[in-house]
């Protein structure tokens, strides 16, 4: 998939997510660790292992696969024609900063989308997630998705 495919509309970036960066490699070293000990008592468990040792890669925010679908900013960036909030006027508007509460690089992101431009930007969250970047490490809990 289209690597700028993976920028959410608030500002975030898909594959730093729990679900791309943190639960596949955990769930494929499981699996292994599991063949090594030879497990066969749960054929149904080894199954879900492995869906989750390869995730969806078209789960994203875009998609429409992954995230709130009664999100406010997904709602609110598709109907101003705009790819991602740090691109609109109103950046940061309350529904970003809500968020923001709870996903603490999203505004400092949001920034630097507007002063190096989304390819760059999208070129440094691929090095965040080589250097094994989770969002999931610097969230602050609970998760506040604003809704309409």
């Amino acid at each position: 998939m289209d690597k700028e495919l993976m920028v959410t509309y608030c500002g975030l970036y898909c594959r730093l997510c729990d679900h791309h960066a943190r639960i596949p490699p955990r769930a494929k070293a499981l699996c292994e660790a599991l063949a090594m000990a030879e497990y066969r008592d749960n054929p149904e468990l080894l199954k879900q292992l492995d869906k989750l040792a390869s995730p969806d890669a078209e789960k994203c925010c875009r998609s429409g696969k992954c995230g709130d679908p009664a999100c406010a900013i997904r709602k609110c960036a598709l109907g101003k024609g705009i790819f991602t909030c740090p691109q609109c006027t109103d950046y940061p508007c309350e529904r970003v900063i809500q968020l923001a509460r709870s996903e603490a690089t999203l505004l400092h992101d949001g920034q630097r989308i507007r002063n190096i431009g989304l390819a760059a930007w999208i070129e440094e969250q691929e090095e965040r997630r080589g250097s094994g970047f989770c969002y999931a490490d610097v969230r602050c809990l609970p998760c506040e998705i604003p809704r309409e």
